[in-house]
């Protein structure tokens, strides 16, 4: 098994900050958008760029804008050298960072992770624990200033320093059957592609109107109970 060693609701939606890919293009449509709210599956999302990689940029550029940002969606956009080019990413529920080295997930609530090739519409989720090998989806991600965003133990998704170049060997996610292929073209070895674009997004859910209804309304209560409370020695004082 590969391990990376440590080398060197909508309207919010279309409120946010634009993020623009390096052709001009964002690679966060609407399209895009509703498909990574029904993989996630927590309702109306918010989702708000923190990252687009520029000219020039490396892993610490990256860093910077992630870290501790909480829960993101990496976007990448790859090719081949045959001119072929997809969409892929990761969900990562945790805050990207530096210094923590493996994110480890020992327990299946836990490994709430996934990554995805949007071109294909194909999902891989961690691993749990009933699988032969229960430790094969413990490694989550992996935090490392000399990386760009790193998903897995295989690695399973994989971004250099220069932010220029990605691979996927699946290993900590996937049903345990795909171990040591590409979730970009299906392909083994570790074969390398170019990284054309690379966007991140924080993840924010977006309350249900119903609920903040609700929510205000109970503010309301609080406060006219709270009122209630400071009349009645008031009035007792008059008596």
């Amino acid at each position: 098994m590969k391990t990376i060693l440590a080398a060197s609701a909508l309207a919010v939606v279309l409120a946010a900050p634009a993020a623009y890919a390096q052709n001009g293009v964002p690679l966060l449509d609407l399209t895009l958008y509703g498909q990574l709210e029904r993989w996630l599956g927590a309702g109306p999302l918010d989702l708000r760029n923190i990252y687009t990689r520029e000219q020039g940029h490396n892993s610490r550029d990256f860093h910077a804008a992630a870290d501790g940002a909480g829960m993101t969606f990496t976007l990448l956009q790859v090719s081949d050298n045959f001119g072929q080019s997809w969409i892929v990413g990761g969900y990562n529920p945790q805050s990207w960072s530096s210094t923590d080295g493996w994110h480890e997930t020992p327990n299946d609530w836990q490994r709430t992770a996934f990554i995805f090739n949007y071109t294909d519409a194909q999902l891989w989720r961690q691993v749990m624990r009933d699988n032969v090998l229960p430790n094969r989806g413990l490694r989550q991600t992996f935090n490392d200033p000399n990386h760009g965003p790193t998903f897995g133990a295989g690695p399973d998704l994989f971004v250099n320093d220069q932010l220029n170049a990605a691979m996927s060997w699946q290993v900590s996610y996937g049903d345990g059957l795909s171990e040591g292929t590409s979730l970009i073209d299906g392909s083994t070895g570790g074969q390398l592609f170019r990284v054309n674009a690379l966007e991140v997004y924080s993840i924010s859910l977006v309350p249900e109107p119903a609920n903040t209804a609700m929510f205000i309304g109970g503010l309301g209560v609080l406060g006219w109970t709270a009122w209630r409370r400071r009349a009645q020695p008031a009035r007792r004082r008059r008596h």
